[in-house]
C-alpha cells in the first residue's frame, strides 16, 4: 500500500477515519477559522509587537533582542509541534484525538500572550513567546492533523488552499490588530481574544477521530522518542518534501523577520513604519489570496503537485530579489505582490503534497509535526543568518540575495521527490 493509501484507509488497529468522505464545507471553514485564529496569535506579535517591544526595552541592541526573542520561541516551537501531534495521535478522549488540543492549545497561548502583554523585561518577553509557541503549536498540530483524518486525498488541495487563505488573512489580521489597538499591550490582548474565539466554531462541531483505548499502543519511552526520527533512507519522498519545505520557509522566515527595520533603516519610509508594514502585509494578502484556492482546486483536478510548487518556488525568489535591488517603498510594494502570488501557489499545493507522502495513518499527527519543524526550524536560524548579514556582511542586499537563493534551492530539488507527480 503506499503512503497516500494508509494514509486514507488507516489500519485494523488504528482509529477510524473519515477521509474517504469528502469533507463538507462548514467543517472546512470552521477549520480554517481556527487556523485562523493560531495565525493572528503567532503574526501580530511577529510582524510588530515584539519588534516594537525589543524596541523598547533595549533600544540599543533591538536586532538582537528580537532574534533572542523570537529564536527561543522558535526552538521551542520546534520540539512542541511533534510531540503533541505524537500526543495527540494516542489521545483516548471521547470526543476524539485532536478537539482536546485544539481547546487546551488555544487557552494556553491566550495564556501567553496576557503575560507578553504586561511584561517589563525581556526574560518575561521570552517565558510569554516561548508559553505561546508552545500552546498555539499544540493546537496547530492538532488542526493539520485532522486534514489527512477528515480529508480524502482528491480534496486535500482545496482545504490545502483554504487553510492558506487562513494563514494569509491570520497574518493580515493579526498585523491589524497589532496596529490599530492602541498599543502593545492592547495588541496582544487583542490577538488573545481573536484567537479563542476563532476556535469556538471548530469545537463546538465535534467532528474528530475518536481512538479507543483498546487500540492505543503500549507507551514506551524509547519507542516514543525513536519515532521523531523518520529514516530519509526508507522514506526518501518525506526527506525530500521536508527539505524543501525547510529551504522554502527559511528564505521567507530571512524575507519577513526584518521587513519593520527594512523599512526603516534600507528604504526609509517617510511614514510610520508599522503601517508601512500593515500595508505591505495586506498587498501580499491581496495577491495570495487571488492564487491560493484556485490552485489548490488545479492541483486536485490535475492530479499534479510539483510543478506547481516548482514555479511557486521561482516566483518567491524573484520577490525576495526584487527587495534585494530595489530598495525604494515602490520596490517593497512590487515585491510584495509578487510575493503573495507565489506563496499563494506554493501554500496551498505543498500542503496536499506533504500529505500524499506521509509513512503512515496511525501517526499523522507526528509525521506533520516532523513535517512542522521544517516551519519551525527556520525561526530558530533565520534570526541567527540574518542578524550577522545585516549588520557585517553586506547589509540588507545580501539577505534578500540569500533569500532568493535558499528559495530557488527549495522549488528545484522538489524535483527529487518520486511518488507525488
Amino acid at each position: 500500500m503506499t503512503a497516500d493509501g494508509a494514509a486514507a484507509e488507516g489500519t485494523a488497529a488504528g482509529p477510524a477515519s473519515r477521509a474517504g468522505t469528502p469533507a463538507g464545507g462548514r467543517w472546512v471553514s470552521a477549520l480554517s477559522l481556527a487556523s485562523l485564529g493560531v495565525w493572528v496569535g503567532w503574526f501580530g506579535p511577529l510582524q510588530l509587537l515584539l519588534a516594537r517591544q525589543a524596541e523598547h526595552l533595549a533600544p540599543g541592541h533591538k536586532a538582537s533582542t528580537l532574534a533572542l526573542v523570537t529564536g527561543v520561541g522558535a526552538a521551542v516551537s520546534m520540539v512542541a509541534n511533534p510531540v503533541f501531534g505524537a500526543l495527540s495521535d494516542r489521545t483516548t478522549a471521547s470526543v476524539g484525538r485532536r478537539i482536546p488540543w485544539v481547546a487546551g492549545g488555544v487557552a494556553g497561548g491566550a495564556a501567553g500572550l496576557i503575560l507578553l502583554a504586561g511584561a517589563q523585561s525581556v526574560a518575561t518577553v521570552i517565558a510569554g513567546w516561548c508559553l505561546v509557541q508552545l500552546a498555539l503549536n499544540a493546537a496547530f498540530a492538532a488542526l493539520t492533523a485532522a486534514v489527512p483524518d477528515q480529508v480524502p486525498p482528491r480534496q486535500r488541495g482545496l482545504v490545502g488552499g483554504w487553510l492558506g487563505v487562513s494563514q494569509v488573512i491570520g497574518v493580515l489580521a493579526g498585523t491589524a490588530l497589532a496596529t490599530v489597538a492602541g498599543g502593545v499591550a492592547a495588541g496582544y490582548l487583542a490577538c488573545a481574544a481573536f484567537s479563542v474565539l476563532a476556535a469556538v466554531p471548530y469545537l463546538l462541531m465535534r467532528r474528530d477521530t475518536p481512538l479507543s483505548r483498546a487500540a492505543r499502543p503500549a507507551f514506551r519511552w524509547g519507542t516514543f522518542l525513536g519515532g521523531f526520527w523518520i529514516d530519509p533512507r526508507r522514506h526518501p519522498d518525506f526527506g525530500w518534501a521536508w527539505l524543501t519545505r525547510f529551504l522554502m520557509n527559511l528564505s521567507y522566515s530571512i524575507s519577513t523577520m526584518y521587513l519593520l527595520y527594512y523599512l526603516t533603516d534600507a528604504v526609509h519610509y517617510q511614514g510610520d513604519a508599522d503601517d508601512g508594514v500593515l500595508i505591505l502585509t495586506a498587498l501580499n494578502a491581496l495577491t495570495l489570496l487571488s492564487t491560493v484556492v484556485i490552485s489548490g482546486i488545479r492541483s486536485d483536478r490535475s492530479g499534479r503537485r510539483k510543478s506547481y510548487v516548482i514555479r511557486s518556488g521561482l516566483v518567491i525568489s524573484a520577490a525576495t530579489l526584487l527587495l534585494a535591488v530595489w530598495q525604494t517603498w515602490t520596490g517593497a510594494v512590487v515585491a510584495s505582490l509578487v510575493l503573495g502570488l507565489g506563496f499563494g501557489v506554493y501554500t496551498a499545493v505543498d500542503f496536499a503534497l506533504l500529505t500524499d507522502v506521509l509513512p503512515t495513518a496511525e501517526d499523522r499527527g507526528r509525521d506533520l509535526g516532523v513535517i512542522n519543524i521544517a516551519n519551525a526550524l527556520p525561526q530558530v536560524l533565520a534570526p541567527v543568518i540574518a542578524a550577522p548579514v545585516v549588520t557585517r556582511f553586506g547589509g540588507y542586499t545580501a539577505l534578500y540575495a540569500l533569500a532568493g537563493a535558499l528559495a530557488l534551492a527549495g522549488s528545484v530539488l522538489v524535483r527529487r521527490i518520486r511518488s507525488v507527480p
